[in-house]
């Protein structure tokens, strides 16, 4: 072996990631999602996965695991090797707010921010032949009845469910949290009568739209597009406001050059028609953060939460 042979050899074997990135992806790649099969966001999720794969030449699998708010899917991508090949699309709700209210086997630090690329809307809705026709209404009949009210959601610990305690909490309320796996089975349990309301993503916009169900309030830091009469919650008196995002990960620790090709990747994937005009149908708005501003911003809705979760004298529950 001759002098630089030796040198190249040497190199690749004492710093791997220098050369292994470059080649990054030389096969397929499977990225778990805490959302359900047909949702709004798992079709996001597909379209966005689809482009990727035309730009780096390899498969890019979606496996969707919904179970337990997503918690075991973040659970087997933590548990992957960080060599960018395992991946989960999930929301900051799984990653940042499950972990204060419930004792899991993962944190956020066990996960490689790579990229944001949106924000959903949430909002609360009940049957449209239900007797109270505003969120007021609602609350004072939940107020005159205690323990009669149901509300199914996705999993204690989630900003849809925690919201339910928010108000109790100010209203002296009791109800009942109903969990379902996915945002499509909370909404049917609501349309077959199971639970009085439901806190979810906006599974309900065409529900709403058709006169099924009726939109009392939404989450976020304005009104909906489509739905522009229906004011927040913070409009209505209660001031809480969903901060969940949509995200790619991966297990800690993945090399920052595959970091940067992944993030690189979805990031121009973001600027395709098809991309934006499914997020714009499902009312998420489409917001962009590199790794390094995932990164801030997941260790200060960290701390944002356990403040919030103090204030609200909540317990950890198992």
């Amino acid at each position: 072996m001759n002098k630089a042979m030796f040198v190249c050899s040497l190199i690749f074997f004492l710093f791997p990631t220098l050369c292994y990135p470059q080649e990054f992806p030389t096969r397929q790649v499977t990225i778990t999602t805490t959302f359900g099969a047909g949702t709004p966001i798992d079709l996001v999720n597909r379209v966005l996965a689809s482009r990727v794969e035309k730009m780096l030449g390899q498969p890019f699998m979606i496996s969707n695991n919904p179970t337990g708010a997503g918690m075991v899917a973040l659970s087997l991508v933590a548990k992957e090797k960080p060599d960018g090949y395992h991946l989960l699309f999930g929301t900051t709700t799984t990653l940042v707010w499950v972990p204060h209210f419930r004792k899991v086997n993962v944190k956020y630090e066990d996960f490689t921010p790579i990229m944001q690329f949106g924000k959903p809307a949430v909002g609360l809705v009940v049957r449209s032949d239900a007797p109270y026709k505003t969120l007021r209404e609602f609350v004072e009949y939940a107020k005159k009845n205690p323990g009669k009210i149901s509300y199914s959601g996705t999993g204690k610990g989630t900003p849809k469910q925690v919201v339910m305690d928010f108000i109790a909490n100010q209203e002296g309320i009791q109800w009942t949290f109903i969990p379902y796996d996915a945002d499509n089975l909370a909404l049917a349990a609501l349309l077959g009568g199971h639970v009085d309301v439901c806190s979810a993503s906006p599974v309900w916009i065409p529900h709403v739209q058709q006169g099924r169900v009726r939109l009392l309030a939404t989450y976020g830091e304005n009104r909906m597009k489509t739905f522009p009469e229906i004011p927040t919650l913070r409009e209505q008196g209660y001031n809480f406001m969903d901060p969940a995002i949509y995200l790619l990960a991966g297990p800690k620790g993945i090399a920052s050059a595959i970091v940067r090709k992944l993030d690189q990747a979805f990031h121009k994937a973001m600027d395709d028609p098809e991309f934006i005009q499914v997020m714009k149908k499902a009312e998420f708005e489409v917001v962009y953060r590199d790794s390094e501003d995932l990164k801030r911003f997941i260790e200060k809705q960290h701390l944002d939460i356990g403040k919030l979760k103090a204030d609200l004298k909540l317990p950890q529950e198992g």
